[in-house]
């Protein structure tokens, strides 16, 4: 199979074989991906400042 005919049989199952999601189920996944980033940031920035705060308080005790 050349690359030409790939092409055209890669299209052609996107075009007729492929079940899409509705436009409503779309959105509604982009929004839970959208809150769960947000909420994942949150977490490793408290994660992250609780550490950074630890690390300060043990190099303090050891100076």
């Amino acid at each position: 199979m050349n690359i030409i005919e790939y092409v055209k049989s890669s299209f052609s199952e996107l075009k007729d074989e492929m079940t899409w999601v509705s436009k409503e189920e779309a959105q509604k996944s982009t929004v839970v991906v959208a809150v769960f980033t947000i909420v994942f940031a949150v977490v490793v920035f408290a994660v992250d400042q609780g550490f950074q705060k630890a690390l300060e308080g043990f190099f303090n005790i050891i100076k």
